[in-house]
This record gives C-alpha cells, sequence and structure tokens, in this order.
C-alpha cells in the first residue's frame, strides 16, 4: 500500500497548504479590535462556570472561561459573542460596542425545540409523530472507526449493528432495525445521505447528525423500501464567517480481545494416541495462534475547511484511514473527499452540490470458511490456526509448506496468510446537485439530480507453494470486475401556511431512480511462475470459461405529506407513497403505501402548562404500510441458463431453461403499529421515549422448490409470495442530566429495546429446513423456519450428558454402537436409537435485549466518557467447537479431562472420532456487556491556544473493547459467520448467531488530536 499511502499523504499535506492559502475575507476592511471582558455564571446558582466557550460567530477564533469564570477577547464591534456550555443553553451576545458583558447561562430546557431532519424535510423534535432516533455528531466520533455505521451500536434503541466479520480490516458493517422482516429479500435500512437514497456512509469526522426512521409514519415517505427502517444522514455545512480549519487526527494500537486456549504438541499427540496408538508425534511444538496474531495499529486523519459570506457556504474536507490487522498480512487503507458547496443565488433561488470520492484498498486474509472451495475448509486461516496440528512446524526438512497430520488434508495456517493473495480495490463517487427555489413566500420547489458509481476489482490468487490449495492445479488466480452505477431524479413542493390555530405543511413530489450492474470475471490455473499474482492470468496453461453479466433495475414514485399541527397541542402526520419497480412482474409492478400518526402534546394543555415538574408530555401513534422490493431483477421472469455438454470428445455449450416465471410476484408489505409516549422532566433534565410496536410482513417471497425435477429447469426453486412474519417489541430511550453544578457536569444516556419475531405462515406450513455450516461438515441442517418459533432457530439433537454403562436412562438414547464415554442425547421418536429423526429445536439465536449507556463528564477542560453495551439472551452455535472436539484436529484444554474409565465424573466425552453433530451441547449462551469505550480528554483554550493562534487544541485516549463480560466460551460472543452459502447468500437474513473462522474482535487504546484553527 506504498503508493496509496504516498499520494494520501501528499495530497492531505497539499489539501491542507490550499486552505491555509485562502484568504480568510479577501480584500475585506476589518473594523477597529477592542478588548471584551466579563463573566459568566449559572443563572440558577449564581456560581461561575468554568471552561465555557465563547467565540465570534461564524469563526472559530474564540476563548474559554477561567477559574472565576472570567473571560477575555478581541472582537470587532459589529461583532456577535457565541457562549456555550455541556447541559446549558447558548447565548448569541452582539458586541455593539460594549466593552465588558456579563452572561448567565440557563439549563437547557429547549431539548424539544432541536431540529430533526425527517425525509424530504426537517420537523422539530417536539413536533415529531413517528419513532425517531437521533444520534448526535459527538456520539459518532466517539472513537475511530471505518464505517459511520459502526458507531449506532448501542446508541439507538432497536438499532442492531455487527461487523460481517469481527475486527477484520474493511469488513462490511450489517445493520437492522426492529428486527428481520424479510426471509429471501435484502432486511437492511435505507441509508440516505444528503437527499441521496442508497448511498453510503461518509466518514463520522464530515457527518452532522444522524436520524433513525423505525416506524411506518417517519418511513413511509421511502414507500418500497422503507420496511426495514430509513438512517438519514447529513453532513456538515459551511457558514458565513472566517475561514475555519480543523484537524482530526487518531492513532490506535490494537491486539486481538481473545485467544483460545488449545492443546500444546506433547497434549495434542497423547490425546490423539488415545484414540489412535500408532500416531507418531511429529518433530515441532508450534503456537499458530502466536504465529498469525499481531499486534496491529489503525491512524485516521482528517482536514477539514470551511467558511463562506452571506450568499455562499462551502465545507471540504479529506481523509485517510489506515489499519493493518491483527492478523498477518490483513489490512485496509483508504482516501475520500467530501465537499458540500451552497449558494444563494438571489433572494428566491438557491444552488448546492455536494460531492463524494473515496479510494480503498483491502489486503485480506480467508476467513470464514464456506467449506466448500477447498478440502476440509482449508480456505480459511481463522478456524485453521485453531485446527492446525501443534506438532508440526511452517515447513518440513525439505523447505515444503507442511499439511495436517490427522483429519482432513490442509495447508498449515501461517502459509496461507502469508501466500494467499485476496486483494480488493473499491472506488466510489457520488455527486448531488440540488436547486431550491421560492416560487411563492409559502411556497418552495425543490429539484435533485444525482450521480453515483462504484467500481470494484477482486483479485485472488492461491500459489503452488500452497500443496493442497494449489499445488496440483499449479496455482490458480482469478479477477472479478463489477461496476454499479446509480441515477437519480427527484422533484418535490413544499408548502407552509398558518391556518387560524394551527400550521400546515404539504409536500408533493416526483422520483426516479435507476440501478445498473455489471460484472466480468476470469480466471486461471498451471502458471510457471508464481510471482505474477493474479495480474497475468493469460500466462496460466489451463483458462477457465470467463463470466459477464449485466442486470438493470428502475423505480419511479410519486409521494405526499400532510403535517399539520393545531394550537401547539394536536399533531397530525398523513403519508402516502406509489411505487413502481421493475423488479417485479407486469401484474405487480405497482404498490401504493399510506401512513397516519398523530400526537398529542399534553404538557400543553391547561392543567399541565406550568406544572414546575412536568415540562413536557406528548402520546404518540402511527400505523402505517411499508414494502420491500429489495430482490434482485429479472427474478420473476423466465429465463434461461447455460450447461456444457461433451460432444464427440469437444466440450460444446448448450442453452436450457433456468427457472419458470411467475407474472404475480408482488412486493412484501409491512404493516406497521407504533405507540410512544414521550416526556421531560424538571426543566427536561431527565427526558424519557417509551415506544412499543408491532410489525406484521406479509406477502413474504420465498423459494418455492415444489416444482418437478423432470421439467427440466436449472432452478427447480421460484420465488412466491407466501408467508407472515411478525415482529413486535417495546424501547425505551432515556436521558438524563444528573449533576449540573459549578464546574461539575454529569449526564446519561440509556438505552434499552426488545424484539420478538414469528413465523406467522409459511409455505403449505411445511418446515423450511436450512444448514450454515462449513460444506465439508456434511451436515444438511443447522436451523429451521417454522411456523409459530422465532427467526433462525437452531435444530439439531438435544444433548443430555455422558453415558457410563449398561442400561440408558429412560428417554436418552445413543448413537449406534456408542460405548461408555459417549453422548447422551433425547430419544424425540423414542426407538431407543438416536438418528436423525431425534433432532429439535434446540436454541434461539435472537436476544431478549440489546442496551447502551454511556455516562458523560465534564469538570473544567477535562471531559470523560464511559459506555457500555451489550445484549442479553441469545444463544450461539459454536461450530468452532464443533470442530475441535470431534478428535480429527487440534482442540481446546478441555480434552485433557475427557471422560476415561478412571475419570467419569466430567461432561467431555472419551477420546474418538465422531461426525461433526450439531447439537446443544455446543449452543451457548451468547448473552454479554461490553465496555466499548472509555475515553479521557482535556481541550486547552484561553491563553495557551490564543499564544498558538488557534482556536483550541484537544487532547484525548481511549480504549476500546477494554472488558466483555460473558459465559460464551469462544472468541467472542458477537458471532456472524455466514454459512455455507458464503457472504451475500439468500439465507443470510435467517443465519444468525453462527460462530466458525471469524476474524477476532480488537481491543484497541487510541490517542487523539484535534485542533480548530
Amino acid at each position: 500500500m506504498n503508493h496509496l499511502s504516498a499520494l494520501s499523504r501528499t495530497l492531505l499535506v497539499l489539501l491542507l497548504a490550499i486552505t491555509l492559502a485562502i484568504p480568510s475575507s479577501a480584500g475585506a476592511a476589518h473594523l477597529p479590535f477592542q478588548l471584551i471582558v466579563g463573566v459568566v455564571t449559572d443563572a440558577d446558582t449564581g456560581e461561575p462556570l468554568i471552561g465555557v466557550t465563547v467565540i465570534k460567530e461564524g469563526t472559530t477564533s474564540g476563548t474559554v472561561t477561567d477559574l472565576d469564570g472570567r473571560y477575555e477577547i478581541d472582537a470587532e464591534p459589529t461583532d456577535r459573542l457565541v457562549f456555550s456550555y455541556t447541559g446549558m443553553a447558548p447565548q448569541t451576545i452582539d458586541v455593539a460596542g460594549q466593552t465588558t458583558i456579563d452572561v448567565q447561562l440557563s439549563s437547557d430546557s429547549e431539548l424539544l425545540d432541536e431540529v430533526v431532519v425527517v425525509g424530504y424535510g426537517s420537523r422539530k423534535k417536539s413536533d415529531i409523530t413517528g419513532a425517531v432516533s437521533s444520534i448526535k455528531s459527538e456520539e459518532l466520533t466517539a472513537f475511530p472507526v471505518l464505517d459511520a455505521a459502526q458507531a449506532l451500536q448501542g446508541r439507538a434503541a432497536g438499532v442492531v449493528v455487527q461487523s460481517n466479520n469481527g475486527g477484520e480490516p474493511g469488513a462490511p458493517i450489517s445493520v437492522k432495525i426492529r428486527g428481520n422482516t424479510s426471509i429471501n429479500a435484502s432486511s437492511n435500512p435505507l441509508v440516505v445521505v444528503d437527499g441521496f437514497v442508497g448511498a453510503t456512509f461518509p466518514q463520522a469526522n464530515d457527518i452532522a447528525s444522524v436520524e433513525v426512521l423505525k416506524d411506518a409514519s417517519a418511513a413511509a415517505i421511502y414507500g418500497s423500501r422503507g420496511s426495514n427502517g430509513v438512517i438519514l444522514v447529513t453532513t456538515k455545512k459551511g457558514r458565513s464567517g472566517e475561514l475555519a480549519v480543523e484537524l482530526n487526527s487518531n492513532y490506535s494500537i490494537t491486539n486481538t480481545a481473545n485467544e483460545l486456549e488449545l492443546l500444546d504438541a506433547n497434549e495434542f499427540a497423547s490425546y490423539q494416541q488415545a484414540i489412535n496408538p500408532n500416531y507418531v508425534q511429529g518433530p515441532a511444538n508450534t503456537d499458530w495462534q502466536d504465529l498469525l496474531y499481531t499486534t496491529g495499529n489503525t491512524q485516521n486523519h482528517q482536514v477539514s475547511f470551511s467558511g463562506g459570506s452571506d450568499n455562499i457556504n462551502f465545507y471540504a474536507s479529506g481523509t485517510y484511514f489506515d489499519q493493518e490487522g491483527v492478523i498477518i498480512n490483513s489490512a485496509f487503507e483508504r482516501l475520500s473527499f467530501l465537499s458540500n458547496v451552497d449558494a444563494q443565488v438571489s433572494d428566491k433561488l438557491k444552488l448546492g452540490i455536494n460531492f463524494f470520492a473515496s479510494r480503498g484498498k483491502q489486503d485480506g486474509v480467508p476467513t470464514q470458511s464456506t467449506g466448500q472451495t477447498a478440502n476440509g475448509g482449508g480456505d480459511d486461516v481463522v478456524s485453521l490456526l485453531f485446527r492446525f496440528t501443534p506438532d508440526r512446524g511452517v515447513q518440513d526438512e525439505n523447505g515444503v509448506n507442511t499439511i495436517n497430520s490427522v483429519g482432513d488434508n490442509v495447508d498449515n495456517p501461517l502459509a496461507i496468510a502469508r501466500e494467499a493473495i485476496n486483494e480488493t480495490k473499491v472506488d466510489r463517487y457520488r455527486t448531488n446537485l440540488y436547486a431550491s427555489y421560492e416560487i411563492l413566500e409559502n411556497l418552495n420547489f425543490k429539484t435533485t439530480f444525482g450521480y453515483s458509481t462504484r467500481n470494484l476489482t477482486l483479485g485472488v490468487f492461491r500459489p503452488s507453494t500452497l500443496v493442497v490449495t494449489a499445488g496440483g492445479t499449479g496455482g490458480t488466480a482469478s479477477i472479478d470486475n463489477l461496476r454499479n452505477t446509480n441515477l437519480l431524479s427527484e422533484n418535490y413542493l413544499t408548502f407552509d401556511q398558518e391556518l387560524g390555530r394551527g400550521d400546515l405543511t404539504l409536500l408533493a413530489g416526483y422520483s426516479y431512480q435507476k440501478n445498473t450492474n455489471e460484472r466480468f470475471s476470469a480466471a486461471a490455473q498451471g502458471f510457471t511462475s508464481n510471482s505474477f499474482s493474479y495480474r497475468a492470468l493469460q500466462t496460466g496453461s489451463t483458462q477457465l470459461i470467463p463470466s459477464s453479466s449485466l442486470s438493470e433495475s428502475e423505480i419511479q414514485s410519486q409521494f405526499g405529506r400532510v403535517n399539520y399541527d393545531f394550537d401547539d397541542r394536536f399533531l397530525i402526520t398523513a403519508t402516502v407513497r406509489r411505487d413502481g419497480a421493475s423488479n417485479f412482474a407486469a401484474n405487480e409492478k405497482y404498490a401504493i403505501f399510506p401512513s397516519g400518526a398523530v400526537a398529542w402534546r399534553i404538557s400543553n394543555e391547561a392543567f399541565l402548562r406550568d406544572n414546575p415538574t412536568v415540562s413536557s408530555l406528548k402520546l404518540r401513534a402511527s400505523y402505517g404500510l411499508t414494502g420491500n422490493q429489495a430482490i434482485s431483477p429479472y427474478q420473476s421472469l423466465a429465463s434461461f441458463g447455460s450447461v456444457f455438454t461433451p460432444i464427440n470428445g469437444r466440450t460444446v455449450t448448450n442453452v436450457t431453461p433456468n427457472q419458470v416465471a411467475n407474472p404475480d410476484l408482488k412486493w412484501e408489505t409491512s404493516y406497521q403499529t407504533n405507540i410512544g409516549l414521550d416526556f421531560g422532566l424538571f426543566e427536561n433534565r431527565l427526558s424519557l421515549s417509551l415506544d412499543y410496536y408491532n410489525i406484521d410482513t406479509k406477502d413474504l417471497i420465498i423459494q418455492d422448490a415444489s416444482q418437478p425435477q423432470y421439467l427440466g429447469f436449472l432452478n427447480a426453486a421460484s420465488l412466491r409470495n407466501v408467508g407472515e412474519i411478525n415482529n413486535r417489541g417495546f424501547e425505551i430511550t432515556l436521558n438524563s442530566r444528573n449533576i449540573a453544578k459549578g464546574d461539575f457536569r454529569w449526564s446519561t444516556d440509556f438505552n434499552w429495546a426488545t424484539n420478538r419475531n414469528e413465523f406467522v405462515t409459511l409455505l403449505d406450513g411445511s418446515d423450511i429446513f436450512q444448514d450454515a455450516s462449513p460444506g465439508y461438515f456434511n451436515v444438511p441442517r443447522t436451523h429451521v423456519l417454522r411456523e409459530g418459533e422465532a427467526v433462525g432457530v437452531f435444530w439439531g439433537f438435544d444433548y443430555q450428558g455422558i453415558y457410563q454403562g449398561g442400561d440408558l436412562p429412560t428417554g436418552l438414547a445413543t448413537f449406534e454402537g456408542a460405548e461408555a464415554g459417549d453422548q447422551l442425547f433425547v430419544d424425540v421418536n423414542g426407538d431407543g436409537t438416536i438418528t436423525t429423526d431425534d433432532q429439535t429445536i434446540i436454541g434461539d439465536p435472537n436476544p431478549d435485549f440489546t442496551m447502551g449507556v454511556t455516562n458523560s463528564f465534564s469538570y473544567r477542560g477535562f471531559d470523560l466518557s464511559i459506555f457500555f453495551q451489550g445484549a442479553v439472551g441469545g444463544d450461539v452455535m459454536n461450530l468452532t467447537a464443533v470442530q475441535l472436539y470431534n478428535g480429527d484436529s487440534n482442540g481446546p484444554n478441555a480434552l485433557l479431562n475427557a471422560w476415561t474409565p478412571s475419570n467419569t465424573n466430567t461432561d467431555v466425552p472419551r477420546a474418538r472420532l465422531r461426525g461433526k453433530e450439531i447439537s446443544s451441547r455446543f449452543v451457548e449462551d451468547g448473552s454479554y456487556i461490553r465496555l466499548k469505550n472509555l475515553a479521557l480528554g482535556y481541550t486547552f483554550g484561553g491563553n495557551f491556544t490564543e499564544r498558538l493562534r488557534v482556536g483550541n487544541i484537544r487532547l484525548s485516549v481511549s480504549a476500546q473493547n477494554l472488558l466483555t463480560f460473558t459465559d460464551y466460551s469462544g472468541l467472542d460472543p458477537e458471532v456472524s459467520y455466514f454459512g455455507s452459502g458464503g457472504q451475500g447468500a439468500s439465507e443470510s437474513n435467517t443465519t444468525n448467531g453462527f460462530d466458525f473462522g471469524n476474524y477476532p474482535t480488537i481491543r484497541s487504546l487510541n490517542f487523539s488530536l484535534g485542533v480548530k484553527f
């Protein structure tokens, strides 16, 4: 990555140099400065406030109050001073020739008047009728993250965030809002960035605010894409005034958060000899975890500049992110830029442009084996470093990479990590332009045009020195190219009018979006040299069949919304959207998604208006429909596929029917009900939001494989609308300003959420069995979809301990031929022998509740933040343990306590080779509470920063994943194995709670510097 690193540093230095070279106000004449002095006190107590920020409006030039609440600042007579302090309402005061300005700050009781972004507009928080969670900018930047979506974890009730592969550099992030609402269609929320529908998250430092729309009232404005919730991201804008330059720099040291305790060479040999007395111990004693785990690091550097005049504002930033993983040869690097320009062309016309670009490069090591692409799952470094025999070295006496001495024939993990190449390069560009025209004083028209593109190149190479993986083929290499383009045009009118004691807002618009995917892949085998990696496919002696594809999808919509606020007491919101999507069949391309919500501000009634305890009280209720059209194009159409057939010694290609048409395939529709209560006490020092929701998703898109095979279709399964799933839950959000006295501030933010899901109906009422185990396990079933049960409950044998010999306990049995020391299971069908007919539901991966709590403290210039996050009640299927306890690999230290005739008081069966049975023995409680972030910072201001001619300087140190409280025996209870179908498989919505080959979770120590010029 040296070239990208050098380019990154050069561009960032150039960007900083350009920003510093831009005059803050070209040719502007300055009035003479004068010294302003004063004291800032607490309006309630009269005590001086230390550390109050005092800046000149529109600039970063300012100071902070000292120990006595005093401040000094140079300002012009026309300047305005802004006084701000955590937990206090800010004040803006005109200098107007004054030389002494004393200020009293009051507790901020105006939190409900914060502006919240909603679809195609914004509303005061107190006017919101739906379920909306807001995440502050400072919460997103509390610790360094690759993807801003990671920072949402534990910050909003009902929002579950998880990496798709532990702490892997560059791993994608999964976000789910209020549970799974689909089986085969996507359950990911819609992300809208600065009005661009379907965008990706920008850098966390560039984000001004994030709103999560959770119920139908809030999300129905996005119609067929709103059933999984909507995340609205607003990036930072410039403000009129002097040029403001900001530098944010982070450096982290990272290590694995946990390791497994495994057998060493002598212990392993002893265990194997109990299975096979003829086993001969190898010459080495290798700790594969020690060889592959390393100390990683992460650095994130951002420079931004902003400013403007009365007519034009701008914000621009450049960010360099680099992460070296905790497994050797795993890394990720990205350079990104973002800019926003807004221009007030005239009193009526406003124009703007948003631009984002990034280049990322991921060096990956193979993890999360599907078990399909190599003998015995040999394509997975993480599971191999647990499995591989410790009595073998990295290479034999001939310098050849070693292979496993027992069980599956696989290459050693260090050789794979060093020599296998998985390189991904991604370029992203997004541009969104808008024009806003005030037709009348209360009628505005806005039009936007956006374009984004994503170009991905994946290069894979397995050299011939990997004896098992590629030795027989002389090395293998492949290249995949994917290009995605997205075109968006939206146009809408907004009308605002006061009607007597009420306020009316009308919205009406039209949207069109087109998505195009182009893919090409090529591969070859048999290379005379390993030097060219995947970059010279033409040198391979065997050229594999290339492939290419093109898919397009379009969606056009009309939408409208009515907001009415009567007498500042009663609020009504009505929304409707009509979507037409090319993904669906001719008979069902269009659908209408309405919603309605009402709210009653009880605290504005006469009997509560002046209540000294109840500051605000609002009751909300909503009902509406949202849809899900997130399936691949052409799924409703009859299609043809290609097959290869030998004729007269030659391989020829033929075309054959692939799938049958379904002219009635239509949208999945979610019918959502939400009831909420918001209230604040003691001048809103304590605020609480309660929400109950019920979501019935009907017309589930399910694969129907009942079609007879003799019809000759390659794909016997076709998509049908059959089934219903229910999600319901309760959410609590609590914000408390516990102490605001003198210089000391303490606040608490807490959220808690439950979600219960259940299949109401499925295809013909039949069970749907699925398999998430690696392919080489040869296990057909690991979980089941069943009416009346939660999504993805585990399926297997019910383990009941160890058979001690003699008569079998009542209701229990063993596999045929079992001996004392083998496993006992529940005999479900009562036939005296354990077979697949005795499998049953053995666990539920869905947690009982999730939670997050942040305690923030500040004293003078110091601030301390403690953030805990967790999930309680979900089970984990430990597939890694299934592998490690079956006798054909290395295993955990617990194997030393295996059953023997002289050691019968144990829960570890006797040493023997056994099948990889899925049983409740390997189902564990996945509950955990994690100290997600602990941060201590200090902000310098006053004379110190004035001498350095900067606005302020902030230094901080923080630790992530410092402590995890859990009973789970694996690496980490936050698991995300995507199963034998691979990442992005159609079963991914229902494959939850499986652990196998996940990249380890990392623990990090972070040092941060922030400077405002």
